[in-house]
């Protein structure tokens, strides 16, 4: 946290008069010693005075969600949302139509989960109307008030309560809220799918969302992902094999899972969710590289493999990926085994095939798919055979072909 940051940012809000807080993540990230990532304050202020305020003190302000009381503002290149403190007046399952209030307790009532409604001045005077640090600190996630009233004012709660029970739960799910969850799945179909591909993602980033998934799958909220697409729901196994071999590589874990979860329909649910074009193709590439990985039985079906699956022109874990998801698939799996095969993926260092189009044509082919038949083969070959062709044996070969 940018300490010269705050303070300027509470200075410009006019705290201390003015009873500005930290509140929901950060405080509960603070609370139970976890990296803080994003910094939320709220004020008492209306969003017109926080504007008038922020400008006056020379700080950028980005009116990200004025309506709903929320701005961003920009101090020493830190974001900070800050919001006014509200209440709801009418919801509808997605959206809410909210009222400003000077009302900490009011505003606190109308966040999801305990630890969620906690705030805390930036003396450190911490405010918990709602039992937050002890349901934080033993591992409950446990809605404000009636689980259904907040899940009726908004449905993204279901999906959202998974993920918190993934990331910060230490009991089985509680049953009431299961059913309740299970009440109201349907109302899922109302969100738009890129809040529901965005909460999915985090919850496969936690690490190990096992239990989460499958109560997700019993109160069939996970239907809001996977529609009736069959799922492999032993995600323990996978964790076990990232255990296993070592292996947890930071920003691509979600899409091991992912792959894992959905076998052959991954890539379809990514499309149908809109999940990135890079990271569909590398789910696309990951599904390939696990059935992949799965047939490895000698040098050649290595080479092959590396080849494919390790040799892009940047930095590619599809490789990897792959042989940890084939790992957890295989029955009475030898860890050493998968450990030496991860190492060579690891260890694999790019190779050029030397021929291009150019040799082809040399020889007299005219433009057109030929070339590129007479260019796999060869390349084949020379994968096949260890790589170890020179460019003149190559060509010569070419030339064998072409004749």
């Amino acid at each position: 946290m940018n300490i010269h940051a705050v303070q300027a940012l509470f200075s410009a809000l006019g705290a201390p008069e003015t009873d500005v807080r930290f509140v929901g993540g950060c405080v509960r990230d603070s609370i139970l010693s976890r990296q803080i990532k994003d910094i939320d304050v709220a004020t008492p202020d209306e969003p017109g005075s926080v504007v008038e305020k922020l400008s006056a003190a020379g700080i950028k302000v980005v009116p990200t969600g004025l309506a709903h009381g929320t701005v961003t503002a920009i101090v020493d290149g830190q974001a900070f949302e800050i919001t006014s403190l509200r209440k709801d007046t009418a919801c509808d399952g997605r959206h809410a139509d909210v009222q400003f209030t000077t009302d900490w307790v009011e505003d606190a009532s109308r966040r999801d989960f305990t630890f969620n409604a906690l705030s805390m001045r930036q003396d450190g005077t911490l405010f918990d109307p709602f039992g937050g640090v002890a349901d934080a600190k033993a591992g409950r996630v446990l809605f404000v008030g009636d689980p259904g009233d907040r899940i009726q004012e908004d449905y993204l709660r279901i999906l959202r309560y998974f993920r918190f029970l993934a990331l910060y739960g230490k009991h089985d799910p509680d049953r009431g809220i299961l059913e309740v969850c299970a009440m109201h799945q349907e109302g899922l179909a109302s969100l738009s799918i890129e809040r529901v591909r965005d909460e999915f993602v985090k919850l496969l980033s936690a690490p190990d969302p096992t239990q989460s998934l499958m109560a997700m799958a019993e109160s069939g909220a996970l239907k809001a992902v996977a529609k009736d697409t069959q799922i492999d729901l032993r995600l323990d196994l996978l964790i076990n094999a990232e255990k296993a071999l070592a292996w947890g590589s930071g920003g691509v874990g979600w899409i091991r899972r992912w792959v894992f979860l959905f076998g052959q329909s991954a890539t379809d649910i990514a499309q149908r969710i809109k999940i990135s074009r890079k990271n569909a193709l590398k789910i696309q590439d990951c599904s390939a590289a696990a059935v992949a990985a799965a047939t490895v039985a000698g040098l050649v079906d290595l080479n092959r493999f590396l080849y494919a699956f390790a040799n892009g022109s940047e930095p590619r874990n599809e490789a990897v990926e792959g042989v940890v998801i084939a790992c957890a698939r295989a029955e009475n799996a030898k860890t050493n085994d998968w450990a030496s095969l991860l190492h060579k993926a690891q260890m694999w260092v790019r190779v050029r095939f030397p021929l291009t189009g150019a040799d082809v044509q040399a020889l007299g082919v005219s433009e057109g798919p030929e070339i590129g038949t007479l260019l796999k083969a060869v390349e084949q070959e020379w994968v096949d055979g260890g790589f170890n062709a020179s460019r003149e044996d190559l060509r010569a070969r070419l030339n064998a072909l072409v004749k």
